[in-house]
């Protein structure tokens, strides 16, 4: 009788408390609904890297040690062949000819091509590089 009881009050507690409270969250998985994976390559693989000036201002791009900078005016855009995924840690940097932060949104439009777009921001510092690590990740600092 005890068991019946204490079940019955149990069950009475679940019913009232998920009546009253509209904000429970229900589990569930995320197939549809999760947020984007980061961006990676094949480590090893040769990438083509897409870089766009959304600013009003230019900005100077360089891949360090390899290039002296290149200045891209405002919406133009700029292509880097056939960087190597197998160099450790490839990285390209960035910055605004005026000194203003630049937030960088990259995006993977196929297979063997790195979109990079970007744009200003109030968010100080900014972003400032673009790093394509050796396992193929991409990182931007």
């Amino acid at each position: 009788m005890f068991k019946l009881l204490s079940v019955a009050l149990v069950a009475a507690t679940v019913l009232l408390v998920s009546s009253n409270n509209s904000n429970i969250s229900l589990a569930g998985t995320c197939a549809s609904k999760c947020g984007q994976g980061p961006i990676q390559f094949k480590p090893g693989q040769r990438i083509k890297v897409q870089v766009v000036n959304k600013t009003p201002n230019p900005i100077q791009l360089q891949k360090p040690s390899s290039t002296n900078p290149i200045s891209l005016n405002a919406g133009q855009e700029f292509q880097l062949e056939q960087i190597e995924g197998t160099e450790p840690n490839t990285s390209l940097i960035f910055w605004n000819e005026a000194g203003l932060a630049l937030q960088a949104n990259i995006s993977k439009p196929n297979f063997g091509t790195l979109r990079v777009e970007l744009r200003p921001t109030w968010r100080s510092p900014g972003d400032r590089s673009l790093y394509i690590m050796d396992d193929g990740r991409v990182n931007i600092f």
